[in-house]
């Protein structure tokens, strides 16, 4: 079997193991949304007696905070000094994909896309676990965000797969060219340029 071949073996191999992902999540939206059908007759009791014991399983946030262990409470001044960080790389990644992005022709990450808060809703949450919720959410739904606006750039400028196994890579990292085929990299390239060249620049009119 040629490289060529082999490539293109595990190139398809991977758009079947994204298919069956997207295939996966469809069925599973599939059947949350019969679950929510089914309990429709009987929704509001239902919904009642859901509440009423959650409200039961909730910690007062006094008990919660006494109950905590001293090392807990001592660092957690340490975990939330991060927000400043996090604040500063948010702020600066948004700048910086929408000042370059337009010029590079690439689309846009959308920010509704990644950041989710709803776990304030869950009424077992007391004030404090919600906070520590939203915060954790906030964190991960963050780097969900910058992940996607860094490998759209990777794919842009560098498409080129490492020599050793990535773990968890990003979306776009499968599509790039294998370590050393410097012919598939400037075919690649060249396809990207042409790609992007094709998109309007900013501030154009549409056609």
């Amino acid at each position: 079997m040629s490289d060529h071949e082999a490539r293109s073996s595990v190139n398809h191999l991977m758009d079947r193991i994204a298919a069956l992902e997207a295939e996966l999540a469809a069925e599973i939206a599939k059947e949350r949304a019969g679950l929510r059908e089914g309990l429709e007759p009987g929704r509001i009791a239902f919904e009642q007696e859901v509440l009423r014991r959650h409200q039961e399983l909730k910690t007062s946030l006094s008990h919660y905070v006494l109950n905590a262990r001293p090392l807990v409470i001592l660092t957690a001044p340490v975990i939330y000094s991060l927000i400043v960080p996090l604040v500063i790389l948010d702020i600066a990644v948004s700048i910086y994909q929408a000042i370059c992005f337009p010029i590079y022709g690439i689309e846009k990450v959308r920010r509704r896309d990644h950041f989710v808060f709803d776990r304030a809703h869950l009424a077992y949450l007391n004030a404090l676990e919600k906070l520590n919720c939203a915060y954790c959410s906030y964190a991960n739904c963050l780097i969900a965000y910058v992940r996607e606006i860094a490998g759209r750039t990777e794919e842009y400028w560098c498409p080129i797969k490492h020599a050793r196994r990535m773990i968890a890579a990003h979306d776009h990292y499968r599509q790039f060219v294998d370590y050393g085929d410097a012919e598939a990299y400037r075919e690649r390239v060249a396809e990207l340029s042409k790609s992007h060249r094709a998109q309007p620049p900013p501030g154009s009119p549409a056609t």
